[in-house]
C-alpha cells in the first residue's frame, strides 16, 4: 500500500478546477491524487524504460474537504495480470479519518518510448 498526504489549497477546489461552484476540494483534483497515489504504488513494478497508464477508473467522491484540510490518499494493488494494474484506492481526512472517497483505478505498464512514438505525430 502506498500512502500520500496533500493538503487542500484554493488552487484545488471545485471553484478553480472548473467542476462546480463551492470551495471545497474538486473532485477532479482528487481523482489526480488518487492517480499519483497508484503511479507511486506500481513505480517499483517498472522496469527500465516503462511508465504506466490510467485506462480506467471508478472513483466515489463521498463527503467535502475545506480549504486547508488535510487528505491521506491510499493505493493498494488488488490485481494484477501481466500488464494490467488494479488498485483499489480511498481517501481520508488526516484529523477525524472520515472517508472522503473510494474507489479502484487500473492502469496498463507501457514501453513509455513506444508509447510516445505512437502518440507523438
Amino acid at each position: 500500500m502506498t500512502a500520500l498526504t496533500f493538503t487542500v489549497r484554493h488552487d484545488d477546489t471545485a471553484i478553480a478546477v472548473g467542476s462546480g461552484s463551492l470551495p471545497v476540494l474538486g473532485t477532479p483534483r482528487l481523482l489526480a491524487w488518487c492517480e499519483a497515489a497508484t503511479c507511486a504504488e506500481i513505480e517499483p513494478a517498472l522496469g527500465d524504460g516503462e511508465t504506466s497508464v490510467g485506462t480506467r477508473i471508478q472513483l466515489e467522491h463521498l463527503a467535502a474537504s475545506p480549504v486547508g484540510a488535510g487528505v491521506e490518499v491510499t493505493a493498494t494493488t488488488a490485481y494484477v495480470d501481466g500488464r494490467l494494474h488494479r488498485f483499489t484506492v480511498a481517501a481520508r481526512h488526516t484529523v477525524d479519518g472520515k472517508v472522503v472517497a473510494s474507489g479502484e483505478v487500473t492502469r496498463v505498464v507501457v514501453d513509455a518510448a513506444r508509447f510516445m512514438s505512437r502518440v507523438a505525430r
